[in-house]
């Protein structure tokens, strides 16, 4: 059946990142809806961030879309223009290729939510906007490296 009964889907906690960026997703978590329905061709994740959370480190995708839209709360968006908060049927676009780094926050006192859609390219390269970091993901692998194409083996800063 088509409906996704969300009280079903696990919640993803965590984060792919390596430290010290990880442990800076505290309060991050994400139900992987596209997943639950069988979609292959584009992701659809909503993302829930606790009061002071991170969606994800600033980034832009080389390959693919995203679109965003704030279904519960209030949360700030934060790119290289500035910073626009963000209410309930608020929506964001960043198509790909365009190096506008974004993330976004919470920084209201209480939980906030938003649908990411997104195309699934494979291989999909993003960059890390304000750090040291770029993640190649191929086959459902991610390989960390330094934006000068070096292993990623820890902060050098």
């Amino acid at each position: 059946m088509p409906v996704i009964d969300k009280t079903t889907v696990p919640v993803k906690t965590g984060s792919i990142y390596p430290e010290p960026y990880a442990s800076q997703m505290a309060g991050r978590s994400s139900l992987r809806l596209g997943d639950a329905g069988g979609l292959t061709q584009f992701g659809a994740n909503e993302v829930i961030l606790a009061p002071g959370a991170l969606s994800s480190l600033r980034h832009w995708h080389h390959r693919e879309d995203e679109f965003v839209m704030v279904t519960e709360g209030e949360c700030t968006l934060v790119q290289d223009a500035g910073e626009t908060v963000m209410r309930v049927g608020d929506c964001a676009a960043f198509p790909a290729g365009d190096p506008n780094g974004h993330h976004f926050i919470n920084r209201s006192g209480a939980e906030a939510r938003f649908l990411v859609i997104g195309s699934r390219m494979n291989p999909e390269k993003a960059t890390y906007s304000d750090v040291d970091l770029e993640v190649e993901l191929k086959d459902g692998k991610a390989t960390f490296t330094h934006k000068d194409g070096t292993p990623y083996q820890g902060d050098r800063t």
